[in-house]
């Protein structure tokens, strides 16, 4: 690829498209950037819509990558484990890893996205269109239809090519869909959530742990909360959207009242807004998109949450669309032309896309009913404790996803499930606690199961 090819376009703004803007210039090209909304820079987060995010390795590499990490560090939130709220009242802390630096980051979307658009926009070379939607594509010209908001007036670009990371919803990605261009598939979950907050406290510090992500897991729900750097915690409730108990039913303020007293007592006591938070948010969407290709001919391509949107429960959307923004760019530095960027890129991508949405479903059950199953703590000690011991052969799945960056996550999925028999097998029968393992037995299937990773 060099300098003096046709214009880049891409459609959506968000961190994925700020990124890959970013990237690109670097990579000697001139980008043009399509965002509908109006830009965040100039206004506050819009309440209730956006769940926290947790930045971890994956994510952490891209943005050093392209140099921007340093613009965003302060800003972190350092979380070291699962704070586990238990229905009895009590709580335990999960660690996520035992090296240091086996840490995962909440940050706000809001800031994030501030912040790699600031950095896009003193890039030479990356212009960036507020409030101009994508609205279709003539994939035969070879041009999308875009709206100028401002002006009500519909424009038209040559693609050649556009990169759309325009999210789950993408209508590039519909549109080459009912062009019969690419075949997609959106899977809802059954499950939606609603944002609510738990306030600093009157002198402004934490009226929690901020050291830790809190989830109070309830089996068929459950809720959990990320430190903000206002003391506050954003916190999220997990709940069915249809049912006895889900959101459909919980409409009346005493119905609402009497579920979180019964279910969340200490959390509730902390969040004197959530009945009014619960009735005025809306229910967010969550499901899996899977499509394949990613791209037609060298003309159109989707990207991110566009080409494979997951459910949030492993903490990776932004770090896998990250990594895609990564890998793209490496694609493009092997390759002459778009096609062969696209055809790559999707060949790397698409195993390891599939393979986290399906680790991130998994959590899902992890993080609302396992957690706090005794014997699902005990696996998790002795995962840790066969890392120390087998640091060559034994990492849990949790952390390659987390904080191994060079192990893809088909990888973590392949392995992570012959571990997870081996840890059933080792903790079968009356095993209640470490010294009940047999470590002999343990080192020699781990020899014959698992090889070295390099």
């Amino acid at each position: 690829m060099n300098a003096d090819r046709p214009v880049t376009r891409i459609c959506g703004a968000g961190p994925t498209g700020a990124l890959l803007a970013i990237l690109l210039q670097r990579r000697g090209q001139r980008v043009e950037l399509y965002e509908s909304r109006a830009d965040p820079r100039e206004k506050p987060a819009e309440s209730g819509r956006s769940i926290n995010l947790a930045l971890a390795d994956r994510g952490i590499h891209a943005l050093r990558l392209a140099g921007v990490f340093q613009d965003l560090e302060k800003t972190l939130l350092p979380m070291r484990g699962r704070l586990i709220h238990h229905a009895g009242g009590d709580a335990t802390l999960q660690p996520y890893g035992q090296r240091r630096g086996e840490l995962i980051y909440s940050i706000s979307r809001h800031r994030l996205n501030q912040c790699l658009l600031d950095v896009a926009a003193r890039q030479a070379g990356v212009t960036i269109h507020f409030e101009h939607r994508f609205e279709a594509a003539e994939f035969g010209a070879g041009v999308a239809l875009i709206r100028d908001l401002r002006r009500d007036r519909l424009i038209r670009v040559p693609m050649q090519p556009m990169l759309a990371a325009d999210g789950a919803g993408s209508l590039m990605r519909r549109g080459m869909c009912a062009a019969k261009l690419i075949e997609a598939r959106e899977t809802d979950l059954e499950h939606g959530y609603k944002e609510l907050s738990i306030p600093a406290a009157a002198a402004g510090g934490y009226r929690m742990a901020a050291d830790a992500l809190h989830i109070w897991p309830r089996g068929e729900f459950m809720l959990i909360a990320l430190p903000n750097e206002d003391g506050s915690f954003t916190a999220t409730l997990f709940l069915a959207k249809h049912g006895a108990t889900s959101f459909e039913s919980l409409t009346e303020r005493i119905a609402i009242e009497r579920f979180f007293s019964r279910h969340f007592p200490d959390a509730a006591a902390l969040m004197p807004n959530c009945v009014a938070e619960f009735q005025t948010h809306p229910v967010g969407f969550l499901g899996t998109v899977s499509a394949a290709p990613w791209a037609h001919l060298g003309t159109a391509a989707v990207i991110g949450d566009a080409a494979h949107a997951m459910v949030p429960f492993h903490g990776q959307g932004m770090n896998c669309c990250f990594e895609d923004c990564v890998e793209f760019d490496a694609c493009m530095g092997r390759n002459s032309s778009w096609e062969r960027v696209f055809g790559e890129f999707f060949a790397l991508r698409k195993p390891n896309t599939d393979a986290v949405a399906e680790m991130a479903l998994d959590n899902y059950l992890e993080m609302r009913e396992r957690v706090a199953d005794p014997k699902f703590q005990l696996q998790q000690a002795l995962a840790l404790e066969l890392e120390r011991r087998f640091p060559q052969r034994f990492i849990p799945r949790y952390s390659m996803v987390m904080f191994h960056h060079d192990i893809p996550y088909r990888a973590a999925l392949e392995r992570g499930a012959v571990q997870a028999q081996l840890l059933a097998e080792l903790t079968a029968g009356a095993a209640a606690s470490l010294a009940d393992v047999d470590f002999e037995r343990a080192e020699r299937e781990i020899r014959a199961r698992l090889a070295p990773i390099n």
